[in-house]
């Protein structure tokens, strides 16, 4: 299969774009200023393809859930402090069941930080990417390749449960250029078929709507996208990991890439350590990482933070493994003689 050199924020933007997307806006700030440059040039060259540099990223999100309300297929992307700014709008599109795809490039903060890269976001993801009783499926690639498989997963899991859908990323994985191959990536022309009506009647009348002054129909209404969150749990959490491990660590991400190098050369000293590496960060792949620590005796947590995925982890194990915690913050990446020495400290207790 012919492989490409590319950008993972430039493979992203195609993979969207071949996943049937049609429309993007956004606003730019470093590090994913890529995909707004390839969304710019690409989709005005395609039939119906939109392109809109919005005034500010809120504007941005909200014409997104314009457009996902006419029922068309639609992504946005940010970092950090932009996905900040269109929290509201998120919060939004899932009071209305709109399906989009939102990436963050992840960059080092609070506040304007760093454009160095981050994984200090992931509490806002998983936690509070808006207000309200919702969720957020949240997928986590780890290369380019998966930036694009990742992104065609996306826009099938956001039509399919009728929610927003997160990439998050980091300016590592955005900026750094490896091969890829985008397959037989084939997205629907065909608009949603739950779209407001604003096409000569040519589909049934549909209201797009998050308001609802009835407590009883609110409720009801959260009550039914609870179910379709179940769903997602069920059907949607993933990892890649090791077996029989005594040592795991786990890890997401750019960092994920950085551990396994740690974990081989803790396995060339003689060290029984194995990496767990979520792929969907909401829903937390629970009964994986289960599996995978059935016979550890200690769980490293490593990321580009203070510690955010650590709750997770523990919540996971119900407390009955001893987790640790590793991470570089600020805009460092851990590198894997860091990490070994934290492996060779838990090994020795």
């Amino acid at each position: 299969m012919e492989k490409v050199l590319m950008k993972g924020n430039e493979a992203c933007a195609e993979a969207a774009i071949r996943s049937g997307c049609k429309c993007y806006f956004g606003y730019p700030i470093t590090p994913q200023n890529e995909i707004t440059a390839y969304m710019s040039k690409a989709l005005p060259k395609i039939d119906g393809g939109v392109f809109v540099q919005a005034e500010s990223e809120i504007g941005a999100i909200n014409m997104i859930y314009g457009c996902a309300g006419s029922g068309a297929r639609c992504m946005t992307s940010s970092s950090s402090p932009g996905i900040s700014l269109k929290a509201e709008g998120i919060s939004y599109l899932a009071g209305a069941d709109l399906p989009c795809v939102i990436v963050n490039i992840q960059r080092g903060g609070p506040g304007l930080g760093t454009i160095q890269p981050s994984q200090a976001d992931y509490w806002q993801a998983t936690r509070a990417m808006g207000h309200g009783d919702l969720r957020v499926p949240v997928l986590a690639p780890d290369s380019v390749q998966e930036m694009v498989d990742m992104t065609t997963k996306a826009f099938k899991i956001a039509e399919e449960y009728r929610t927003p859908v997160m990439i998050l990323a980091d300016g590592l994985l955005g900026q750094m250029m490896e091969p890829v191959s985008f397959g037989e990536i084939s997205g629907s022309d065909e608009p949603y078929a739950f779209g407001a009506n604003g096409h000569g009647n040519k589909r049934p009348k549909n209201i797009i709507n998050s308001l609802y002054l009835d407590p009883l129909r609110l409720e009801e209404k959260i009550h039914e996208r609870f179910e379709r969150y179940e769903k997602i749990k069920q059907n949607e959490a993933g990892a890649v990991y090791d077996k029989d491990a005594k040592i795991v660590v786990v890890a997401y991400g750019s960092t994920a890439r950085v551990a396994r190098s740690a974990v081989d050369k803790a396995k060339a000293l003689g060290i029984n350590a194995g990496l767990f590496r979520p792929t969907t960060l909401w829903p937390f792949p629970e009964k994986q990482l289960k599996d995978a620590t059935s016979g550890a005796k200690a769980v490293l947590v490593t990321e580009m933070s203070m510690g955010q995925m650590i709750d997770d982890v523990k919540m996971a194990l119900e407390y009955k493994v001893p987790v640790e915690f590793f991470g570089r913050t600020g805009g460092f990446v851990p590198n894997p003689d860091e990490i070994l020495a934290k492996i060779k400290e838990m090994e020795e207790k």
